[in-house]
């Protein structure tokens, strides 16, 4: 009769812990989908304000050269040379 407490025991510790695994690799998975998508909101944050940077820069060096072009050449554009 022992042996059957015993192993009712057992088996009930088993489930228990079967259970608490379960609820611990649920628990890593959220985290690290979590996390994924936080570094992706903030890679996606970041090239937006790489891509407006780069927008503002290229509008900026346009602006230069139409300021400073003295009509005496064609632009830039058609200023290539081409190999």
């Amino acid at each position: 009769m022992a042996w059957r407490q015993l192993l009712l025991a057992c088996l009930s510790a088993a489930v228990l812990l079967t259970t608490e695994n379960k609820q611990k690799l649920r628990a890593d998975e959220l985290r690290r989908e979590y996390y994924e998508e936080q570094r992706n909101e903030f890679e996606n944050f970041v090239e937006e304000q790489n891509d407006e940077q780069e927008e503002r820069s290229r509008e900026a060096i346009e602006q230069w050269r139409q300021w400073h072009y003295d009509g005496l050449y064609p632009s830039y554009l058609y200023n290539r040379h081409h190999l």
